[in-house]
């Protein structure tokens, strides 16, 4: 501007919000914060950077606060209330700005489920059992490795399948299933769904490695859990392949659950004229935010409590209770 006066100061705070909000990479609020110190400022002193995240990544909005952890004997300082508030403002321009780094790229997603929660039915368990959707290999020693369902009449019968992650919180991008085929003289068999659909999120009730059995449909009942993100509906190819089901932007899981949904049968048995779904490969993509983030459910814990803090870690420092999960 002429005489070197600053775009802020010419256009004033009310019209600047409105020009920054415009700002819809997180990559552009980046590179505002580099052309001067004022502007720097004026982006960590109004939030844009939390802002521009709940927009781009609505799952943010669960957070009910942030838990700052510090190392032991770390010294508090006696600070005035607007240089604690200075702080608080651009801690959270960090936490956001490293969230937002998340949604312009998936670089780094790696498979990431821990192990099963439970399946809404199995034909024959153990053999059928979800966990065989965990082998990397569609045939074990003995045999085909698949989860089966029971059979149904009516080919509009969900199905479930239900997976715990590595961490509690987590950047997922894509979700990769493959039905199983199996080969007769007579005719090829292909057990898919017409439709997936995929739930994000965390459960209200104590969740540990299931002691698997055919009671399994109550552990993954809708109601035990929080969902803050379901998928629309992808179609399933009738392919034994694994086929990618890439969602439509980072989501960030909070929680580490996530819940496959199986709609619609397409094939039925000619031994008993029934119809099932069969899945033989289940794998999840996603990102972790450790160490600098993490989720804590200390007062949510059995459907309890105000909300989910984000956990901060700003020296990379790891408690003992980093991963924890509601159990």
């Amino acid at each position: 501007m002429e005489n070197g006066s600053d775009l802020l100061e010419w256009l004033g705070p009310d019209a600047s919000i409105i020009v920054f909000i415009y700002l819809e990479h997180p990559a552009d609020l980046v590179r505002a914060t580099a052309v001067s110190r004022s502007w720097r400022q004026f982006v960590i002193a109004n939030g844009l950077s939390k802002s521009l995240c709940t927009k781009l990544c609505p799952e943010v909005s669960y957070f009910s606060g942030i838990k700052e952890i510090t190392p032991p004997g770390t010294v508090q300082l006696d600070e005035s209330n607007s240089t604690t508030e200075w702080r608080n403002h651009e801690r959270d321009h960090k936490i956001y700005t490293y969230i937002n780094s998340f949604l312009v790229s998936t670089e780094g997603a790696t498979s990431c489920i821990s192990y099963c929660i439970g399946a809404s039915s199995t034909d024959h368990f153990p053999e059928e059992s979800i966990e065989n959707t965990l082998k990397p290999t569609e045939e074990a020693d003995w045999g085909s490795s698949y989860w089966s369902s029971v059979g149904e009449v009516d080919p509009a019968v969900p199905e479930s399948l239900m997976y715990m992650l590595n961490y509690d919180l987590a950047f997922v991008d894509e979700i990769m299933i493959r039905p199983l085929q199996e080969i007769f003289e007579i005719r090829d068999y292909i057990y898919s769904s017409k439709f997936v659909r995929f739930k994000l999120g965390h459960s209200k009730l104590p969740i540990t490695p299931a002691v698997f059995n055919l009671q399994q449909s109550h552990q993954i009942a809708d109601e035990n859990y929080v969902w803050t993100y379901i998928s629309p509906q992808y179609p399933m190819e009738e392919k034994n392949v694994l086929q990618s089901f890439k969602l439509p932007r980072p989501v960030l899981c909070i929680g580490a659950v996530v819940k496959v949904e199986l709609l619609g049968r397409v094939l039925k048995h000619d031994f008993d004229d029934l119809f099932y779904i069969c899945i033989c490969d289940v794998q999840v993509r996603g990102r972790t935010l450790l160490p600098l983030l993490a989720a804590d459910f200390s007062e949510t814990v059995h459907g309890h409590g105000g909300g989910v803090l984000l956990k901060y870690n700003p020296m990379g420092y790891v408690e003992s209770d980093q991963n924890w999960r509601p159990n």
